[in-house]
Parts: structure tokens; sequence; C-alpha cells
């Protein structure tokens, strides 16, 4: 079972999810400009792109990196802004209109409301979408996340590595220099890196000779907000 305890709109933790600031500045821009310009594909204009890409400052993704090959930058070339896109539009928090994005009612409630919108968001984002539909590929990891979540809170307690978490579901035969470099990807693109936008998780990135280690932590977010049936197989914080 997976629950998510209701935050506050001021809990300090909410600043770990970056899909979480980037919604708020979302909202916030389109309550502020009234709208959100649309090209004819019904995808945010670059002038709103380009905002988006200095603003939300995503992981992995600076606007110095971004720039530095592309003046130009589309919405799909921004993934995180596609899927936001998608998630703002299906949650109902804005809406298409005569060539505009535009906030709903509830969409100006929660650009408002942290703790709320995160509760909006998140656990939609994470449980209900299909991650390989923007990942680079399209294979999907076997597995449910009832039994990643519940597995990877414990195994990541105490932090661990991309590479001995995939070896606890699927075995220890596979890895990034052999045939098993596409299940890795697959588990990486539609587990981890979900848990990464929502802020649940962060990885930090290490060079030992040839390889490149992935190490997996998880955020005080995590802590505050889940509530996972492994739980009382975690030792008190005070105790680690």
């Amino acid at each position: 079972m997976i629950d998510f305890r209701p935050l506050s709109d001021d809990h300090p933790d909410l600043a770990q999810s970056p899909l979480l600031r980037a919604a708020l500045l979302t909202l916030q821009y389109a309550q502020e400009h009234g709208t959100i310009g649309l090209t004819t594909a019904k995808a945010f204009k670059r002038v709103f792109v380009h905002w988006a890409v200095k603003q939300f400052a995503w992981p992995g993704s600076s606007a110095e990196e971004m720039f530095r090959y592309n003046k130009v930058i589309n919405e799909y070339e921004f993934p995180p802004l596609e899927v936001l896109h998608y998630l703002l539009i299906t949650l109902r928090l804005g809406r298409h209109f005569k060539g505009d994005f535009k906030l709903t009612k509830r969409g100006a409630e929660l650009a408002q409301a942290p703790g709320k919108l995160f509760a909006e968001l998140v656990p939609f984002f994470v449980l209900e979408i299909d991650h390989a539909s923007y990942a680079r590929f399209e294979d999907r990891p076997f597995g449910k996340w009832d039994v990643w979540m519940n597995v990877i809170n414990v195994e990541a307690d105490h932090g661990t590595t991309e590479r001995a978490l995939f070896a606890v579901f699927y075995g220890e035969e596979h890895d990034w220099d052999n045939d098993g470099w596409r299940e890795m990807a697959a588990f990486s693109s539609c587990v981890l890196r979900p848990l990464e936008w929502a802020g649940l998780l962060m990885q930090t990135h290490e060079e030992r000779g040839a390889k490149h280690v992935h190490h997996v932590f998880k955020t005080p977010l995590w802590r505050s907000t889940l509530m996972l049936d492994t739980d009382d197989m975690l030792r008190p914080v005070s105790d680690q």
C-alpha cells in the first residue's frame, strides 16, 4: 500500500520537489499574465518554454547547458515541461481556450497552495502516468509501484546504488556494459527518474575508473510524505 501524508503549504520539505516547483511557477505565470500562448500544435510557445528552462532550474537540464547547443528550444525538447503541461490539463488545473492555456478555478486556487498542489499532482504523476511514453525507449520494467516503492524504502534508507537497487529486483547479471543495459535503462527511466522528478529520491554520480556509479538516496520529502508497508522495517532516524 502507498499513502501520501498531507503536508502544510509551508512545509520545508516541499522544496525538494522539482515537479512541484515547476508547476507552481507555471500556474503563477499564467495567473500573472492571464494566459500562456500556444502553438498551432497546442504546445507552449517558445517564449514561455525559454522562460521555463531558465526558471525551473531543472536538475541535469540547466539553462546554460540547454542553450549551449540550441538557441531555440521547443516544448518537446524540454521533457519536464511537456509532461507538466499534460498533467495540468489532465488534472484540470488548466485548459486550452482559443489558442491559449488558461487556469481553471481549481488551478488558480492551487497556485497559492503548495501542499495541496503536491497532493493533487505528485501521486498522480508517479503512480498513474505511463513513464515509458516520454522516455527515450518504450521499454517498460516488469513490476508495480507498490513493490518498487516498498523495497526502495528499505534498500535506499541509508543510500544505495542504481546497480545494487536494480539487482534486488531483477538479478545480478544485468549491467550497463552487457545485454542487460536496456532493462536497466527502463528501470531508471520509469521508476527512479519519476521519483527523482517528484522530489522523493535524489541521485549523485561518481566515476570509478571507466564506470559511472549512480548513488540513490531517499530525500527528506520521502520520509515526510510517504506511508508504506515496510516503514516498520526501518530504524528510527535517531538510531541511524
